[in-house]
């Protein structure tokens, strides 16, 4: 049977997408490979890589705001996208054009043929993610981790700062079933020489990250250390936060994410964006850039309400036990009463605690899937619901959006909820 790239490829983006097939495939050899052919565009300019459980996205995209309010020009690499495969590069913000990723997988696709296998799609999306910032001369680059950290693709390159968020348990099969296990996986992206940020994290995991930076001669900086922080909820939902680090006083900032766990993101970031400042990364970055990247940070599908017809919907990519617990946290301060939740989650997640966390909060559920291969069964969601929270009616509707109509029937707003896939899907459906 033929490889993805066995064959000339007159349509690069769909034999891009069909490297989709290989699965996940965690490793360096591969991307180190794919890069070296594509003559090292890693090495092009500075990296700053976020790490991390929850929360990695929100703070790449405060960091990434905050840079370019500085006046550089950047790069931002995230995974996965919502809507368009474009969103998972960004430059000064924006999505690459089509045509760019054309090009530019025609150059990735033609550089994995030197490979013994092909590449996995997100080692040909990493790779594809480097070559376009260096083509555009991006002065620094902000890339997500994809999956664990130390042979995740982004690990290809050295950064001048990391950031890592924080860690709970996901993807076991893959990083250990122990949040030791886990926090070895996310810290193995931390390289001599650089700056570590921390976010607030267990003292198992933070136990961890120390010995990593220790072992290797990073410096760690433990967020929270030295800092002062004062926070108000407003009527509207965003958070007024005044906060004071060990560097500077960041007066009513208006948090551009809503949640009380962007709180501890956004800490993470203003840390993160401080040290590069004062360390030897070469960037400076002024307080007032930092509150624009705080204040000004657009986020899709993160706690993000659309209208829909005559009714309000509240997106989020709640996909974790912690990512639920989060979303719950965020219903109860902002609306004080169980909402409708329509749910869709991936076969691989753990839907009992994902359920457990949201049924305090749900007053009813309708199961869908998004179109994804990995997508569990709805009927097979509603038997674990009966199980876990047997007090909230549940049901099964096949269409996301027929399910946010039956969902509206018992009360507004309708929260989406379970999987990035499903919020993207529903998020294009109602723009």
């Amino acid at each position: 049977m033929p490889t993805p790239l066995s064959a000339p490829t007159p349509d690069p983006r769909r034999a891009l997408l069909a490297l989709e097939q290989i699965g996940i495939k965690l490793g360096l050899d591969q991307i180190r490979g794919l890069v070296a052919a594509l003559n090292h565009p890693d090495r092009a300019f500075p990296s700053i890589i976020v790490a991390g459980t929850n929360g990695k996205g929100s703070v790449t995209a405060i960091i990434e705001r905050a840079l370019r309010a500085a006046g550089y020009r950047t790069g931002r690499y995230t995974s996965p996208h919502l809507v368009h495969l474009e969103e998972r590069f960004a430059i000064d913000g924006e999505p690459i054009p089509p045509e760019t990723l054309d090009r530019a997988a025609l150059r990735v696709l033609t550089a994995g043929r030197s490979l013994p296998s092909p590449p996995s799609f997100f080692e040909a999306t990493t790779a594809l993610a480097l070559d376009v910032f260096r083509e555009a001369a991006v002065d620094v680059a902000v890339l997500e981790v994809g999956l664990g950290g130390r042979l995740d693709a982004t690990n290809v390159v050295t950064p001048v700062a990391v950031a890592i968020t924080s860690i709970d348990f996901d993807h076991e099969q893959y990083l250990g079933d122990t949040l030791e296990a886990i926090a070895a996986e996310k810290a193995g992206v931390i390289k001599t020489g650089c700056d570590v940020v921390l976010s607030e994290n267990p003292s198992a995991a933070v136990d961890v990250v120390t010995r990593r930076c220790a072992e290797v001669g990073a410096r760690l900086f433990k967020a929270q250390d030295g800092v002062n922080a004062d926070t108000a909820l407003r009527v509207d939902g965003r958070t007024v936060m005044t906060v004071e680090t060990p560097v500077r006083r960041y007066d009513q900032l208006v948090l551009g994410l809503r949640g009380a766990h962007q709180i501890g993101n956004t800490i993470t970031a203003i840390r993160l964006l401080e040290q590069v400042a004062i360390g030897f990364s070469g960037l400076a970055v002024t307080a007032e850039a930092v509150r624009q990247g705080v204040e000004d940070v657009r986020w899709p599908g993160r706690l993000e309400t659309v209208r829909h017809g005559e009714f309000d919907v509240l997106i989020d990519g709640a996909h974790n036990p912690a990512g639920a617990r989060a979303l719950a946290s965020y219903i109860t301060a902002a609306y004080g009463r169980r909402l409708p939740m329509v749910v869709g989650v991936m076969r691989d997640k753990n839907v009992d605690a994902i359920l457990a966390a949201l049924a305090p909060v749900a007053s009813c559920f309708v199961f869908t899937a998004p179109d994804s291969p990995r997508a569990a069964e709805p009927r097979e969601l509603v038997g674990r619901a009966r199980l876990v929270a047997p007090d909230v009616p549940a049901e099964v509707n096949l269409a996301p959006i027929d399910a946010l109509r039956r969902a509206s029937v018992s009360g507004v707003p309708v929260v989406v909820a379970g999987s990035l896939y499903l919020a993207g899907e529903i998020r294009s459906r109602l723009s």
